[in-house]
């Protein structure tokens, strides 16, 4: 069982970076997913989630109308949508299927000029 997150690198602010988790081993339509965040010093924040029926939840105001999540079944992957990064989305992203338990290995995401 394997979640991969793909897609961070660096960008300027105000551009736009999709990441993408993609699962092996379990069907990951079955489940809700969350994306996280992590920079150092820090507790992993909640950001988004998104519901087996493809609904999303924000957890987060500071990504509000910027970020989005979204799944492809069909690909066994979900995706967060980055939009007018700011520095302060400089982190390490994660994705989460809660209730099995399985964290991706992160990707980082790096906003600067």
């Amino acid at each position: 069982v394997q979640l991969v997150e793909s897609g961070g690198g660096l960008v300027q602010p105000g551009g736009s970076l999709r990441l993408s988790c993609a699962a092996s081993g379990f069907t990951l339509s079955r489940y809700v997913m969350r994306w996280y965040r992590q920079t150092p010093g820090k507790e992993r924040e909640l950001i988004l989630g998104i519901t087996s029926a493809g609904g999303s939840i924000n957890y987060a105001d500071s990504v509000k109308g910027r970020f989005t999540v979204s799944r492809d079944n069909a690909k066994n992957t979900v995706y967060l949508q980055m939009n007018n990064l700011k520095p302060e989305d400089t982190a390490v992203y994660y994705c989460n299927a809660p209730l099995a338990g399985y964290w991706g290995q992160g990707t980082q995401v790096t906003v600067s000029s």
